[in-house]
């Protein structure tokens, strides 16, 4: 069963706390984080397996959630996987893995972070703050963006829902994919290099690969395109980016 420090409904001050979901098998890790995180003013739950992450995330709608790669019971990707398919989450990887390929395996499937063990505490709390306010930034520019939907032909981005069909038909998407389609639209007709869009969508503290910005184009235009290598929307401008094109 899961553990929570308070209910979720709490409040830290005058406003409602972030709820931080801790996912890890080791006990001492969980309260560790658990600890430093109340410390700095959120709300902690705490799950031992995926079986009791999925309980928490369909019980209590978690603002965050701190993932373990390494469970006894399933591996963290797939578990990543079925946590998009209950909601959309934002999610920091923590693990003792810390091979390129994972690393990249995991900001491909649309995690926002990605912490290797040991790791500082103070560091962890900041990456939790930075994901959020990414989180919130994104969830108000969606907001204002002078309406819910970017109609492109036959595609069409509900940024209120976070769907995409095209032709009717809806497509599915990894939060980072959809999060990058909906910045490249809301921006149709500008060149956008590839340092901006990695410091607008994946955060101005990311220090990964700039490739990385590439492979979810690849995706992209897999999923939304007709023809994705001759895309219609998901241009490429040599020499600076990328660049959506609503026609």
């Amino acid at each position: 069963m899961a553990k929570t420090s308070s209910q979720y409904s709490s409040r830290h001050g005058d406003a409602v706390a972030d709820t931080i979901l801790i996912v890890d098998d080791e006990e001492a890790i969980r309260t560790l984080v658990e600890f430093n995180l109340r410390q700095a003013g959120f709300q902690t739950v705490s799950a031992s397996n995926g079986s009791e992450c999925l309980e928490a995330v369909e019980r209590g709608k978690p603002d965050l959630v701190i993932l373990d790669v390494m469970l006894p019971d399933v591996d963290g990707f797939d578990l990543y996987r079925a946590l998009r398919r209950i909601r959309p989450v934002p999610v920091i990887f923590l693990t003792a893995r810390d091979g390129e390929v994972d690393r990249v395996v995991g900001l491909e499937l649309g995690a926002d972070d990605y912490v290797t063990k040991p790791f500082s505490t103070r560091e962890l709390v900041a990456r939790v703050r930075a994901v959020l306010r990414r989180a919130a930034e994104r969830r108000g520019a969606a907001e204002g963006a002078g309406g819910d939907e970017i109609v492109a032909g036959e595609l069409v981005i509900d940024l209120r829902r976070h769907e995409v069909r095209v032709g009717g038909r809806p497509v599915a998407l990894t939060p980072k994919e959809f999060q990058l389609l909906a910045y490249l639209a809301r921006h149709a007709g500008q060149a956008l290099s590839r340092n901006r869009l990695l410091d607008e969508v994946w955060g101005r503290d990311f220090y990964g690969d700039p490739r990385i910005v590439d492979v979810h184009i690849r995706h992209l235009r897999e999923k939304v395109e007709e023809e994705p290598g001759n895309p219609r929307h998901i241009k490429t401008v040599r020499g600076v980016g990328y660049r959506f094109d609503v026609a």
